[in-house]
């Protein structure tokens, strides 16, 4: 079978593709998400799975208690035509509030029958469907049935709270393609560890893109460092994202960022949410991690590390027109910023790890 890959920026664009392979499926849809949201969106994916269900296909849904409504109202038609549902740790009260309610699942799969997936930013909702994202289609059987057994897994454990240093998945490999699984782990970060390596290969060129920009000192240290051996780093981020406290607090780090050589762009046309780094042009990895404290500690989140031409050539594109719409760093206006910006930046600093 030809392998085939798509990438999708697009929200709508890619909200259809996903409802015509669901219409189009023959044994099973699995999906697993951050935000299944109430509204038009979330409505059509609710009647196409309750279609298939209701085909006798075997549906499965696993959505998190935080980005979704963990009100089952929404769903009940779609329990009641035999969608297995199940929500990940519902908000709960407690004294140590923070720590545990901040471990969510942010991954982003969903899974066809036995050869279609999609990974990447997107949540199911209409609340970002004008948002710049970064998605892959992917008509691969072998790279479909390790997204298969991760959601199976996530499934079966899908209401454990871990955050552990014992917690723990290991990387799964096909041909030079690498699948990482992050589980809440304040010691063991696997995506950070995998970024950090990819960071030090580099001989020509960085690029990120994230919405939200929070990287930790050692991140920062090795962006800089790279700069140091002659690498062009560029690091794009929304000019506004929907969480301002993060740009608030990511505003601190920025000068540093620029005093070290890297190329700081603000994406200007609506909000970016894409979350992709590229190395050379030769290594990407396409993930549901944002560059930032929460996703790497914190949160279920997966990358997909590849170096395949099919899907650099579009990545590349994508890049080059997000950089067209973007506005460079004004170092001078960080510098100029007022006492009561740095005070906010300062008090707001040890949210880091919960944004």
């Amino acid at each position: 079978m030809d392998r085939t890959y798509r990438l999708f920026d697009d929200n709508l664009e890619l909200f259809n593709s996903m409802l015509k392979d669901i219409a189009s499926a023959k044994r099973y849809v699995f999906i697993e998400t951050y935000r299944f949201g109430i509204g038009s969106i979330g409505e059509k994916f609710r009647s196409a799975l309750i279609k298939k269900a209701n085909e006798g296909l075997r549906v499965k849904v696993l959505i998190d208690g935080w980005g979704s409504n963990s009100d089952t109202s929404f769903y009940t038609p779609m329990i009641e035509a035999g969608v297995e549902l199940r929500i990940y740790r519902k908000l709960k009260f407690a004294r140590t509030y923070f720590a545990k309610n901040h471990c969510r699942n942010h991954r982003k799969l969903i899974i066809i029958d036995n050869t279609i997936s999609y990974i990447g930013s997107s949540n199911l909702t209409a609340y970002s469907l004008n948002w710049r994202e970064l998605n892959l289609r992917i008509n691969e059987p072998t790279l479909t049935k390790l997204f298969k057994n991760s959601f199976n897994d996530s499934f079966r454990s899908y209401d454990k709270y871990s955050l552990s240093k014992h917690s723990y998945k290991r990387n799964q490999y096909y041909n030079s393609w690498i699948f990482l699984q992050d589980v809440p782990n304040p010691y063991r970060q696997t995506i950070k560890k995998k970024y950090e390596q990819m960071i030090d290969s580099a001989e020509k060129e960085i690029i990120i893109e994230s919405p939200y920009f929070l990287p930790g000192y050692k991140l920062r240290k090795k962006l800089c460092e790279a700069v140091e051996r002659g690498v062009n780093v560029i690091a794009i981020m929304p000019y506004h994202s929907d969480v301002h406290l993060v740009d608030i607090i990511r505003r601190k780090y920025l000068g540093e960022l620029h005093e070290g050589g890297v190329t700081l762009r603000f994406f200007n046309q609506g909000n970016l949410h894409a979350k992709c780094l590229m190395i050379d042009n030769d290594v990407f990895s396409i993930s549901s991690a944002n560059f930032d404290y929460r996703s790497f500690r914190y949160q279920y989140e997966v990358a997909l590390i590849g170096d395949e031409q099919k899907v650099l050539d579009p990545l590349r594109n994508h890049v080059d027109i997000t950089l067209s719409n973007c506005q460079d760093f004004n170092y001078e206006n960080w510098k100029k910023r007022s006492r009561v910006e740095k005070f906010f930046e300062w008090i707001l600093l040890p949210m880091r790890y919960f944004l």
